[in-house]
């Protein structure tokens, strides 16, 4: 059972992530898309902007597809950790624990998962 509990949570937790990386990057599943996200950055002072949209789109969806997949875990955890440290040093911190928490849950998922391992059902 233990097996079945890591698959639910690496599928939920990754696909979810993966989703906010693709909608960066291409607008899918309602997202703004890489053009709206390089503004974004650039008005948050992170620069090159396009790249830092590209570095942040593709590190959510690499994270989250290694993690659904149950691969190198210490890079999904490492990407899960980067991207989050960088959205709530930028964006969340100021709202305090109601803005960040969120991160910190999915960079905590990320960490325990690459720290236990994905369990039987994994690639």
């Amino acid at each position: 059972m233990a097996d079945l509990g890591l698959l639910l949570i690496r599928l939920v937790v990754g696909l979810l992530f993966a989703v906010h990386g693709v909608q960066k990057l291409f607008g899918w599943f309602g997202g703004h898309g890489f053009k709206s996200t390089t503004q974004m950055f650039a008005g948050l002072g992170l620069r090159p902007a396009w790249l830092m949209a590209l570095l942040a789109g593709a590190g959510e969806t690499l994270a989250g597809l290694l993690l659904a997949a149950g691969l190198w875990l210490p890079v999904a955890a490492f990407l899960f950790i980067v991207t989050m440290a960088v959205a709530v040093a930028k964006v969340t911190w100021s709202q305090g624990l109601r803005g960040y928490e969120y991160s910190l849950v999915l960079a905590a998922v990320a960490i325990g998962l690459a720290l236990v391992g994905p369990g039987t059902y994994a690639l």
